[in-house]
């Protein structure tokens, strides 16, 4: 139904972002990382979207580009994956990197996700594995060297936190990362998310 929206990006939240169009309607867009986008804040942005309907509420979805958008739709068909595993999926690998994982069956690289089972893993590996084609440049690494204004690291570490567990990680992970986080310098909410998801996954 949307299959973008165009807008500025006016708010961010660690699981979503709100676009405010022309007409004066903001969109809540739930992201894979909102931090992501943390550079264009106030600044007019171009978001790829899908909308999921369910019972209880109407949820919009928004990605970097094309690409990633295409993996979320694939991977939500997968028995055992609902938006939110997607989400996680997609907030710590690009496109291409989960494509490499179904190529090579690599399940263990995908149980690494919150909510992802060795039996949920395989059923990706099964139903995506001959729908998806690995592109030759990586499109999913579009943000780099972002930076916010802070008194200090506590503040983006706490929002990188509550990004993270907005993604299913548990607080006996995050305690983890955490410490590691605080130990490592960090100049911006989305380089901590960045740092956190690469402790957590890899």
């Amino acid at each position: 139904m949307y299959a973008y929206i165009k807008g500025t990006l006016t708010q961010l939240f660690p699981t979503h972002v709100v676009v405010e169009t022309t007409s004066g309607v903001g969109y809540e867009i739930q992201t894979p990382n909102s931090y992501r986008f943390q550079r264009y804040l106030d600044q007019e942005v171009t978001i790829y979207t899908s909308l999921i309907v369910r019972e209880d509420a109407q949820l919009l979805y928004g990605f970097m580009n094309e690409e990633e958008k295409e993996m979320f739709l694939n991977l939500i068909k997968v028995t055992g994956i609902g938006p939110k595993s997607a989400l996680a999926i997609l907030a710590s690998s690009t496109p291409n990197e989960v494509k490499y994982a179904i190529e090579n069956e690599n399940d263990s690289y995908l149980t690494k996700f919150p909510g992802i089972g060795k039996k949920t893993a395989r059923q990706i590996v099964l139903d995506l594995k001959d729908k998806v084609i690995i592109s030759e440049e990586d499109s999913g690494a579009l943000l780099k060297d972002q930076t916010v204004e802070t008194d200090g690291q506590s503040p983006i570490i706490k929002e990188a936190l509550l990004a993270l567990e907005a993604l299913g990680y548990s607080k006996r992970e995050l305690n983890k990362v955490e410490k590691a986080l605080v130990s490592e310098p960090v100049e911006s909410v989305d380089e901590a998310v960045k740092k956190g998801l690469q402790l957590l996954v890899h």
